[in-house]
């Protein structure tokens, strides 16, 4: 049976992962770390990382990926960081030495909500903090976030697929469910890159090239623009008013091009004999 090793939370990081928290909040709780300070951001992402729920678990894992080097390393050079979270950490801190680190069959303590006023907890709280918790969660392994996906209903995927991470946003813009796959475009982290690879991609979803076409800040990307029109399935109105901005040599492109809208093909000859007037 593995070892049982403490870890010490502040009041910040209980309010997302105390007991009765709904599965929403502690959800929430993935973008709430962002805000954080270094040691409850990565305390609050590692706990959630072993949530019982699979989409909060995958979601936690994830963010715990993209947490920038310069937050490693200012939770690294705290006076008493803990193993278990370092081992948690990318592989900036693999090396780093740590008093008293926990043997192969420690792994990570079982989590259980449990309050203490004056815990003996290995990693100090915060300054400030009126009071801490101790917590214990079970180690479970990490599902894969194919495998999760499959797991979630509607309304999780819809969650996840406005918050979720890159691989999230790749997965569940393929979902067959076009709630699930519209609210990808909704998410505020989407870039313009993803934007452009989607619509190459040749979406299916009528509803999202809507939402692509109706975003004023994404149309205003030259390359977002050259992909739509090359897309049949942007609304031909949409294609030929993106088509009037392209440039001369996109235009020649689009002349030869037998795999377009034949109207968007001849509109692109008319205007390459304008520009060469």
């Amino acid at each position: 049976m593995a070892e049982k090793t403490t870890l010490t939370i502040s009041p910040a990081v209980a309010a997302y992962v105390r007991s009765g928290m709904p599965p929403e909040s502690r959800l929430a709780g993935c973008t709430a770390a962002e805000s954080m300070a270094a040691a409850d951001r990565l305390m609050l992402l590692f706990c959630l990382s072993k949530d019982a729920e699979p989409a909060i678990r995958a979601a936690a894992l994830s963010r715990l990926k993209e947490v920038p080097e310069e937050v490693i390393r200012e939770y690294i050079n705290y006076p008493h960081p803990h193993p278990l979270l370092l081992a948690a950490l990318p592989d900036l801190c693999r090396n780093y030495p740590v008093a008293d680190e926990p043997s192969e069959t420690t792994a990570i303590a079982d989590i259980e909500e449990l309050i203490d006023s004056d815990p003996d907890g290995t990693e100090p709280a915060p300054p400030g903090s009126e009071s801490e918790e101790q917590i214990k969660k079970d180690d479970e392994e990490f599902l894969s976030k194919y495998k999760t996906a499959q797991l979630m209903g509607i309304s999780e995927k819809i969650k996840m697929a406005l918050s979720g991470d890159k691989e999230w946003r790749s997965l569940l813009i393929k979902d067959a469910n076009k709630l699930v796959s519209g609210s990808v475009i909704k998410n505020p982290r989407i870039t313009e890159g993803e934007i452009q690879t989607l619509i190459k991609a040749g979406i299916q979803n009528d509803e999202i090239m809507r939402l692509i076409c109706a975003n004023k800040e994404w149309i205003k990307c030259y390359m977002i623009r050259k992909a739509l029109v090359e897309s049949p399935k942007t609304p031909v109105q949409n294609a030929m008013r993106y088509l009037s901005t392209m440039g001369e040599r996109d235009l020649a492109y689009f002349a030869k091009n037998k795999n377009i809208s034949s109207v968007v093909s001849t509109m692109a000859k008319r205007l390459l004999l304008n520009k060469k007037k």
